[in-house]
Parts: structure tokens; C-alpha cells; sequence
């Protein structure tokens, strides 16, 4: 016996930037969350009652909160890169893209300290992960930045020494002074002060230098 063939109406084109907007929607809530309340003290339906869509519709995006948790320090950490990349293609000069970077990268954790608070949080909670979100993305970027300074060192305006050793300085560095900022900027916000913008943060707390 033939099967009738059943005649599908096509309804309306799926808008693919619809998902990748929601996806970021739910990160941008979670990691405020997460930051505000804690891992322990955050609920995937405080997450979704935030949003104001039902608890359903995280897990067709994520299907745990640890994941959740961990896309959210993901997200914060690629736009605190591309926060970076933009001010360091903003100028020429080797020397004066090491500035920018480094005053873009202290601006946007004082601009985004939640960000600064999931890294703790990463950390005091997740113990046994290999490497935290942060070195790894440090790990992915390094390579550029090597290459900047033994262009710097081969010209001259650096003195010889390792390249490995002038770069862990560096990110060693904002990786201290961005913590320091973070702890320091707690009594800034309760005093009423607010955050600069992507790189504003070195014209404003010239004395964390």
C-alpha cells in the first residue's frame, strides 16, 4: 500500500542570528549571576526566571550548570581579547601597542570586574580542571605576543634577554595588577565611583602603574 505523501507548508526561515543572540543573552545574565550570588548560590532557574524564559530553554543551549558556569568565563575572557586586539591594532609602534594592550586589558576588568570575580570562583570551585579558563587562553595568545618582543629585542629597543622571560613578566604583571585593581576597585564601587571605558583604565589609576 502507498503511504499518502504528506504536503509540508514552509514556514518562516529560522534566523540563525536569533540563537547566537539568545546564547549570548544567557551567558551576559549568568556571568552577572554568578558573580553577584556565587556558584553554589546560583540556580539555573535564577538564571532563567532573570531572562524571563522557562528553565527548558537554558538546557537547549546548556546542559549543566558547571557548563554554563564555565561558557560564561570562556565568553568574558574572548571579549576581554578582542577588547585588546582592537586597542593594539589601533597603533602602529611596537612599544605603544604593548601600552595600549595593557591599558585595555586593566580597563576592561575594571569595566567588567564580574568577570575578575568568575576567575576566583573558577578556581576555588573547580580544582581539578588542568588548566583554568584564563591560562588557556593565555596559552592561545602568547605566541604573538613572544614574537612582538624578540621583534623589539632584534631592533635594538629592547635589551637581549629571553623572550620567554620578558612576556612572563609582562602577563605577569597585568595578571597581579588586574587582581590588585579588582580588590581595590570593591571600595570604589561602594564609595559610588564607576568604571571608565574599554581602555580608560590606566588614565583613571595612574598610581597602579
Amino acid at each position: 500500500m502507498l503511504k499518502a505523501h504528506r504536503k509540508t507548508i514552509p514556514g518562516r526561515p529560522r534566523d540563525p542570528s536569533l540563537a547566537a543572540r539568545r546564547h549570548d543573552e544567557i551567558l551576559g545574565a549568568a556571568a552577572k549571576l554568578f558573580a553577584e550570588r556565587g556558584y553554589a548560590a546560583t540556580d539555573l532557574q535564577i538564571v532563567a526566571d532573570a531572562l524571563g524564559v522557562g528553565k527548558g530553554t537554558l538546557y537547549r543551549y546548556f546542559p549543566s550548570k558547571e557548563q554554563l558556569f564555565l561558557a560564561a568565563v570562556d565568553r568574558g575572557m574572548r571579549k576581554m581579547r578582542e577588547c585588546v586586539d582592537a586597542a593594539r591594532t589601533a597603533v602602529s609602534d611596537p612599544l605603544d601597542q604593548i601600552v595600549e594592550a595593557m591599558a585595555a586589558y586593566l580597563g576592561f576588568f575594571d569595566e567588567h570586574p564580574e568577570l575578575a570575580e568568575l576567575l576566583i570562583q573558577e578556581r576555588a570551585v573547580f580544582r581539578d580542571r588542568k588548566k583554568p579558563t584564563y591560562f588557556e587562553h593565555r596559552e592561545a595568545n602568547v605566541g604573538r605576543w613572544r614574537d612582538l618582543f624578540a621583534g623589539l629585542i632584534a631592533d635594538g629597543r629592547v635589551r637581549k634577554m629571553s623572550v620567554e622571560q620578558i612576556t612572563n613578566v609582562f602577563s605577569n604583571l597585568g595578571y597581579g595588577t588586574m587582581f590588585t585593581n579588582f580588590f581595590a576597585g570593591r571600595a570604589e564601587v561602594a564609595s559610588g565611583s564607576g568604571p571608565g571605558d574599554c581602555g580608560g583604565g590606566l588614565s583613571r589609576h595612574p598610581h597602579r602603574w
